[in-house]
């Protein structure tokens, strides 16, 4: 009887143990928690999380849920989301931006975390003999498009030019490494290149008065700070006839003229692919290169252009402004 007790002991904790197991492993057929960390609400980086959410959605349909949240430009804001989603034990974290991606991968070793808006991961994640994939539990999509590009567009539509001004928010790495390459760049081309800096949304104005009272042209990179305020920059700009051209669409739309861009969506959504291989087929993250954006567009602001009396050749797309 004893040692029947005792076996009987022996088999209910065994019991135990494979439904305690059972009940913490994430089965397929179960609902995928999705956490969001967006840095800040802009045109840019909004496209970015819906198509991550969309292509999601059209794989798993009600299998899957998203914690949405937005830092409001704010580092500690990013690091208190990315804490709360690793507390909650989700099964992804996306970072849309910068800030979310460094504190996503300081936080946690084990959550996947899938990235996009991320210009250089070497960069912003400090890894060094870059080989196009993080080996970490890091992956996503890139907004970066050809710098040299960018460049020779300024060239293009302004040959005659003589002074470039680069500003950018100088709390952002990826964007100090866009404007030290464009600078490069448009030096081989002959330009005079000087770059301004602002600290916060507090200086944009000052900083980009000084800019336009120095120079012809302005270059704005891929930024999130002046993303979020083009209104700002452009009520300088526009009446001081100096064009901006921009990293992206976004920023182009709100105070720019010309932009290569990439389609944000696009990267959202290749996000989103990326995510559901990792949830869906297991794939590591840390072996999955990142991936570019292949969808470039030479695009332009139609009212700016005609203000400027600058000809926009055919091969431009016009960026439609809802008034």
């Amino acid at each position: 009887m004893k040692n029947f007790r005792k076996i009987a002991a022996v088999a209910m904790a065994v019991s135990m143990t494979f439904a305690m197991a059972s009940c913490g492993e994430k089965k397929a057929a179960d609902t995928y928690s999705i956490g969001i960390c967006q840095l800040v609400q802009h045109e840019a980086l909004d496209a970015a999380t819906k198509g991550f959410k969309d292509a999601l959605t059209e794989k798993l349909g009600d299998k899957v849920e998203f914690d949405e949240q937005n830092a409001s430009g704010e580092k500690t804001n990013c690091t208190t989301i990315v804490s709360q989603f690793v507390n909650s034990n989700v099964d992804l974290i996306m970072a849309n931006a910068t800030d979310p991606l460094v504190a996503a991968a300081s936080a946690t070793e084990d959550i996947p975390i899938v990235g996009t808006s991320i210009t250089d991961y070497a960069t912003a994640l400090q890894i060094d003999n870059w080989n196009g994939t993080t080996g970490m539990n890091v992956t996503g999509t890139a907004d970066l498009a050809p710098l040299d590009e960018q460049a020779a567009m300024i060239k293009e539509l302004y040959p005659d030019k003589k002074t470039v001004g680069i500003i950018y928010c100088s709390n952002e790495a990826n964007s100090k490494y866009q404007a030290d390459i464009v600078k490069t760049e448009l030096e081989k081309l002959g330009y005079t290149v000087k770059v301004y800096t602002f600290v916060d949304t507090n200086d944009v104005t000052s900083v980009t008065q000084k800019a336009v009272d120095d120079s012809d042209v302005l270059y704005i990179p891929t930024d999130n700070t002046a993303a979020s305020n083009t209104e700002a920059i452009n009520n300088i700009t526009e009446p001081a006839k100096i064009p901006v051209f921009a990293g992206e669409e976004g920023i182009c739309k709100g105070c720019g003229v010309a932009t290569l861009s990439i389609s944000y969506y696009d990267i959202g959504y290749r996000a989103g692919q990326m995510a559901y291989k990792i949830l869906n087929d297991g794939e590591k993250p840390e072996k999955m290169p990142i991936e570019y954006s292949t969808d470039l567009t030479k695009k332009y602001v139609a009212k700016r252009a005609e203000a400027l009396n600058l000809t926009i050749p055919e091969d431009y797309e016009e960026i439609v402004i809802d008034e």
